[in-house]
């Protein structure tokens, strides 16, 4: 293990309320995502690709999902060798309350990174889908030799606006300006399109860590990184600015900070095109998850084929990702992930939706553009996505159209 002297540290204990009702039973990093995966596994992979194998993550709402998969899926590192995952809950060493803001939630355990002593801390977010090479970030940093490191990354600015922290730096790299979430963002010199912005990967040095969130806390601030820190430090510290390079596609680098319905509908679907800007198939990048031993999926042509077969009951999936265990009976899936164990019966169709483990798609449905999350059984012949006025008054239905059926939900009634 290359970096010993280095800590890392993921937030994750997001709430996810625009992401709401997948974020009802469980916390943002532990949504489900592309089929198999939970969101939190893609900074995970991150880590290990790049050799990061001591490593603290920080939960906190609705946590049990995300323990109890971390616990399955990411028991690989060795203590004897120096590695860990440990996750740590709000232990309330200062004060009787939760993490107020990202830097609070640092401050709040000063006490790990007393007894570990590393000399750098990266600190990531738990729920961003991106491919990045963390060992990379941290030799810039050395090599600028500075305080604080954040990569960057360029982000069309009417995308930008109101989203993001947005960037401004020297020719040297090194951060000049930063404002969060402007609504008319400063743009890349020479691309009055574009704006840089922070994409809340960090990398410290440790005394400079401590020191401004010891200082931070003293005072009525939001306590967060973007809000208070970076910008308390631009005038004392070299902070750098560290531009990400997608380790797939070097002329547009691939992030996405799914934080609302329609962008986590929107990158979901981005997987299932010919070719997909997020590439799940690289395996000089592999992507780790829960291996659930589940029979391979299986198309079934449900009708009688001595009979000369009934052409509408052939069971097929197209342009699709379909996981393990999956049974398509004689329906159409068609641009859709499929999570592990659902089952599309006769007649039914489904169309640019994402159902997760357990759904239920009955005879002759018709499904378009929904999310259905976990254990939900549609009866036979529902219909959802076609009238959204209807779909409102049943379920949540986001700005962008996508109608979403919460865990477990009961829809016998339609």
């Amino acid at each position: 293990m290359k970096h010993r002297d280095t800590l890392t540290v993921i937030l994750a204990g997001g709430q996810g309320e625009r992401l709401y009702p997948l974020t009802r039973d469980r916390s943002k990093p532990a949504v489900p995502f592309g089929g198999i995966y939970r969101i939190i596994d893609f900074t995970l992979s991150n880590c290990l690709n790049s050799d990061l194998r001591r490593i603290l993550v920080l939960t906190q709402y609705k946590s049990h999902s995300l323990d109890r998969h971390l616990r399955h899926a990411w028991h690989i590192f060795n203590p004897d060798l120096g590695e860990f995952l440990d996750t740590l809950p709000p232990q309330q060493r200062i004060g009787e309350r939760w993490y107020q803001g990202t830097a609070d939630a640092i401050y709040h355990n000063l006490f790990f990174l007393e007894a570990e002593k590393p000399k750098h801390v990266v600190i990531l977010s738990g729920d961003h889908i991106y491919k990045m090479d963390y060992a990379e970030m941290l030799e810039f940093h050395l090599s600028r030799k500075a305080d604080l490191t954040v990569a960057a990354v360029e982000v069309e600015i009417d995308k930008a606006a109101g989203q993001f922290g947005v960037l401004q730096v020297d020719d040297d790299e090194r951060i000049v300006g930063f404002e969060e979430k402007p609504q008319q963002p400063k743009p890349v010199p020479g691309r009055p399109d574009r704006c840089l912005v922070n994409m809340g990967v960090y990398i410290f040095e440790t005394d400079a860590l401590v020191r401004n969130v010891v200082e931070d806390a003293r005072k009525q601030t939001a306590h967060d990184f973007g809000r208070n820190i970076i910008p308390a430090m631009l005038p004392g510290h070299r902070v750098s600015a560290f531009r990400f390079v997608d380790k797939n596609r070097k002329d547009q680098s691939y992030w996405r900070d799914i934080g609302t319905l329609d962008s986590y509908y929107e990158a979901s679907m981005d997987l299932v095109q010919v070719e997909p800007f997020f590439n799940l198939y690289d395996k000089e990048w592999p992507l780790r998850t829960y291996p659930a031993f589940d029979p391979p999926a299986k198309m079934v042509f449900a009708g009688d084929a001595k009979a000369g077969g009934d052409p509408d009951r052939i069971g097929i999936a197209l342009d699709s990702l379909v996981s393990n265990g999956v049974i398509i009976s004689g329906g159409r899936v068609e641009r859709s992930i499929l999570s592990s164990g659902v089952k599309v019966k006769s007649y039914a169709r489904v169309a640019d939706s994402i159902l997760f483990d357990g759904v239920e798609i009955g005879r002759h449905c018709d499904i378009h553009r929904a999310i259905i999350d976990k254990e939900v059984k549609v009866p036979p012949g529902t219909v959802i996505g076609r009238d959204l006025e209807a779909d409102a008054r049943r379920f949540t239905v986001s700005p962008g159209g996508i109608v979403v059926i919460p865990k477990g939900a009961d829809l016998s009634e339609i």
